[in-house]
Formats: C-alpha cells, structure tokens, sequence
C-alpha cells in the first residue's frame, strides 16, 4: 500500500483540488493521512470527509513526521498540499520508476501553476539542476517526496530541528542508506510563494541557504533568528 502524507494549514482552497486529483488516479491501493497545523478555516473538515485521517501537525517537519507515524503502507509519498496530479497515471509511472531503478527514495519533477515564463523557466532551471545534483549530490523540496517506509524509520524522519531545507536534509541521510533517484513525472504546484514573498528574495534565499550548506557543513535550525533563512509556512 502506498500511504500519502500531506501537510496543511488553512488550505481549504487548495486541499480539495488535490484530493480530486490522487481520487482520479488509476492507481488505487492508497490511503491519504492530512497532518493538520491547527487550521482556522475548514480544512480539517474537507479532508475528513473526504475520507483522509487526520493528524495533528506543525512546521512541515513536524507534520511529515506525524503524518508517518499513522501510515500503514510499506510506500509513503509526501506531498505539499498546494501541488495537483494532473496526469491520471501519476502515481502508476511514479511507482514503476521506483521500482525499476530500485530504489528507497524519489523526488519527481514540479511544472508550475502559472502562465508567466518566468515561472516555467524557473522551474526548468530547477529541475534540470536536480537531475544533475541526484549523481553529485541529491537534493530536493518536500513538494513530493516518494520512500520507502523502512527508509523513513530508518532515519528517524524529518529533522524537527531545521529552520528551513529540513526537505535536503532528509533526502541526504536516506541517500547514505539507499539509492536515490530523481525523477521525470511531475506535479504540478502554485507559484503562491513566489507572488507572496517574491521571485528574487526566494532565489536569493534558497541559493543563499545552499552556499550556507556547502561551505559551513552545518544546518540553519529554528534556532536561527537571520531574517534570510526565515520560513512562512502558511501562503496564501
């Protein structure tokens, strides 16, 4: 069985195009868990009666975690609650790329949600500087995360700790027990963040947070008070 994780916090604007989008999927042995940041709107009550548990979350960390902790698939897909799986077959071609490669852990690609170049390009750049880092040095968001449970426990999840790249962090301790692989199948996702927070300061904060990486060999924790590495969990 394959468990989806998502986490939210007022998504219900959102929630419900993802939930019909994986409800159209051909692929059908799932179960759908939503870990919950304390939502003021209804989007507990949308993912309840669409039939999802609901957990409580947090931070994305914290609520992949929890999220995980409830699942009862031997597979677990996590996935940002602002993403849509526009290909019916999704999940199927996902799933059978996992398993050719032989792998405990996936990122697939992301197609924005946009009619800006910009946009696209941004994303094109991305994905093909994934697909090169996956042989040097595998990375990736927490948009959708395929992996192996046995993996997930095996790492202990996701580090409650980080400030922000908790997603790269992740994906780095599970590549030193398992292979890696991105992976060409994408999802679609909003470009929210970039029309809230802006196009420059999130190229410039996500490369500043990779050089922050590379060349400290350390994490940015919640710790961190440098306005740069601050996340905002909740975009509108």
């Amino acid at each position: 069985m394959l468990s989806i994780v998502i986490i939210t916090k007022n998504e219900e604007k959102l929630l419900p195009k993802l939930l019909k989008s994986i409800r159209k999927q051909t692929f059908l042995d799932y179960e759908i868990i939503v870990a919950d940041a304390n939502s003021s709107d209804n989007t507990k009550k949308i993912a309840e009666l669409s039939g999802c548990k609901v957990v409580k979350g947090g931070l994305p960390a914290i609520g992949r975690n929890n999220g995980a902790k409830k699942t009862k698939g031997d597979m677990l897909l996590f996935l940002d609650s602002d993403v849509i799986l526009h290909d019916r077959n999704f999940l199927k071609k996902s799933l059978k790329h996992f398993k050719r490669k032989k792998l405990g852990i996936q990122y697939n690609a992301l197609l924005p949600i946009s009619r800006k170049i910009i946009d696209h390009v941004m994303h094109f750049v991305s994905n093909q500087y994934l697909k090169i880092m996956q042989y040097i040095k595998p990375m990736g968001g927490g948009a959708c995360i395929f992996v192996k449970k046995e993996i997930f426990d095996r790492v202990k999840g996701f580090d409650k700790n980080l400030m922000i790249g908790e997603d790269h962090n992740f994906i780095e301790r599970c590549t030193k027990i398992s292979k890696f692989r991105f992976c060409k199948y994408p999802v679609k996702i909003s470009v929210r963040r970039f029309e809230t927070d802006g196009r420059i300061n999130i190229m410039y904060k996500y490369t500043m947070h990779t050089l922050y990486r590379w060349f400290t060999g350390r994490e940015v924790t919640i710790k961190d008070k440098r306005e740069v590495f601050q996340y905002h969990f909740n975009h509108k």
